[in-house]
């Protein structure tokens, strides 16, 4: 199977690669960054279907997309323009290709925050900033060309995945590298807050099942390890396993708006029932590789000194 990734060279997209390869698909790589095999817009239509004309695909990945929350409020034209437009140009290409399978990426923010948990697929969408709306948008697109033309589709609302690859800024990355440093850990609302956060390994395992499994055409599904942990947990074993003196700071919420602790669930039994989704990178086994790889770092950066 000959399968395209689009925004490859992000976080998701370099595991994904990486993942698909180990497994003997033959994957072509496309971004608007360095290192892919084929620079892409997704904006620009034309750009789009000449790839899909030049290169025979059998099923495409679409990750292309503005997923930074703050950079959606600063740049709402931008961010709708990747999300939204950009999918309806995979699509519209996908539909005149004839293509196999497109399985596109949706958010756990396609629901907003949740008022009960576990949150399942059939729960309303409830955006707040101009991402989660970008990713409403983007669905609609999607189930458009599913029931008007047949459109092989899969969508996935993935929650809290990390991994190796993740922006230094993200919460495991930033928690791991502290506490490598035995520096503070500020916990804002006491890190109350609950997720539920997996190895990015099994995020890949699921895009496997939706490109090989009939079962998964014309559905969305959550995806999660289904295992909830507080932001707090979550600082106190990656602390735990680092060996760290790390102070873990309990402070106030940031704003009145965050002063009730959000809990975002996701319910994985129609993953789990349909497709036999199972989880296999345990949270710790997850955390592990994370800190093995900025201890690597870490040594790098000494021995380059």
């Amino acid at each position: 199977m000959r399968i395209l990734v689009t925004g490859s060279q992000g976080f998701l997209g370099k595991h994904l690669t990486e993942y698909l390869a180990s497994r003997n698909y033959e994957v072509v790589s496309a971004d608007v960054a360095d290192g892919a095999d084929a620079r892409l817009d997704v904006t620009v239509f034309r750009d789009v279907l000449d790839m899909f004309e030049n290169t025979h695909l059998d099923a495409v990945v679409h990750l292309a997309a503005v997923a930074d929350i703050p950079e959606s409020m600063k740049d709402p034209y931008r961010c709708f323009s990747v999300n939204v437009y950009g999918t309806l140009n995979v699509l519209e290409a996908s539909r005149r290709k004839k293509i196999g399978r497109v399985v596109v990426f949706s958010s756990a923010n396609y629901y907003g925050a949740p008022s009960k948990v576990p949150v399942s697929e059939e729960d309303s969408p409830a955006p707040r900033t101009p991402y989660d709306y970008s990713k409403v948008a983007l669905e609609n697109i999607v189930w458009s060309y599913w029931r008007n033309h047949g459109i092989p589709v899969v969508v996935l609302r993935p929650w809290k995945a990390f991994g190796e690859y993740e922006p230094p800024n993200k919460m495991v990355p930033r928690f791991v590298q502290a506490c490598l440093s035995n520096q503070p850990i500020p916990l804002f609302n006491g890190g109350a807050d609950v997720t539920d956060p997996y190895h990015v390994d099994n995020l890949c395992d699921v895009v496997e099942l939706c490109l090989t499994k009939d079962e998964a055409v014309g559905e969305a599904f959550n995806v999660g390890a289904g295992n909830p942990v507080s932001v707090r947990q979550l600082a106190e074993l990656i602390k735990k396993m680092t060996n760290s003196s790390s102070e873990l700071q309990l402070l106030p919420p940031r704003t009145p708006a965050e002063a009730t602790p959000m809990k975002s669930i996701p319910s994985i039994a129609k993953l789990t029932q349909k497709l036999g989704y199972k989880p296999k990178t345990t949270l710790e086994e997850g955390l592990k590789k994370v800190i093995n790889f900025y201890r690597s770092k870490q040594q790098t950066n000494k021995e380059g000194r």
